[in-house]
């Protein structure tokens, strides 16, 4: 029996050898206009941020830059490095782009048309929520390229930051939706309304396994600067 007569909780720790990814999905984008496509990257929509996404940029650095953070990562989509770069300049890291962290592709509704058609009530979009699948959009990816290909982003972001470290991670909705979804085992839109700016918490143990601690966390984006 141990020597005491007492067993307090205790806060969490992270597991020994464990890696946590700590998700800020991106700030708000900058909105798509009728008519005005946003540029493409590699066929992905690339919006820069909007003033109230340069806003949540500034509360996530605010909220963040006290934690132990060994690495940020990025997608290869620009809203994700301005997100990044308040919190960056406050820690001093240069945040690394990866491919694999993109958002999903979504098909024939990339240049913002997603955004259009949702506003108008397009039964497209209807479907996808329907059937809780974004390849009920023409040409958009499926899950079974979508999945590996951002568990293969977590891989190379623990492969780089290394066990018993943290890493901020600066993502999009729906792959912070499908991370979730897969720690989770859970229904495919389970995740999938994280706010613009909010943090979750997904830690990859020594053993591969992976724990959602936290889903989107907003606490910092109420605070008054």
């Amino acid at each position: 029996m141990p020597d005491r007569d007492s067993f307090e909780q205790a806060p969490y720790e992270l597991p020994p050898g464990a890696t946590e990814v700590i998700m800020v999905r991106h700030g708000a984008s900058s909105p798509p206009l009728q008519g005005v496509p946003n540029p493409l990257v590699g066929g992905h929509s690339d919006p820069a941020l909007a003033d109230a996404g340069k806003a949540q940029a500034e509360l996530v650095a605010e909220g963040l830059r006290h934690e132990p953070i060994s690495a940020i990562f990025v997608s290869t989509l620009r809203r994700t490095g301005e997100t990044a770069a308040p919190l960056a300049a406050a820690v001093g890291l240069e945040p690394v782009a990866l491919e694999d962290l993109r958002e999903v592709f979504l098909g024939d509704f990339e240049g913002g048309v997603y955004r259009i058609k949702t506003a108008e009530g397009d039964p497209v979009i209807k479907e996808v929520f329907a059937r809780e699948a974004w390849s009920a959009i023409p040409n958009a990816e499926t899950f079974d390229d979508f999945g590996p290909r951002i568990t293969r982003g977590v891989e190379e972001i623990v492969r780089r930051v290394g066990p018993d470290k943290a890493a901020v991670a600066v993502l999009h909705g729906a792959v912070i939706g499908q991370l979730c979804r897969q720690a989770t085992a859970s229904r495919p839109f389970a995740f999938v309304h994280a706010d613009n700016g909010s943090v979750s918490r997904l830690v990859v143990g020594a053993d591969g396994r992976w724990l959602l601690r936290s889903f989107n966390d907003i606490a910092h984006l109420r605070r008054r600067t």
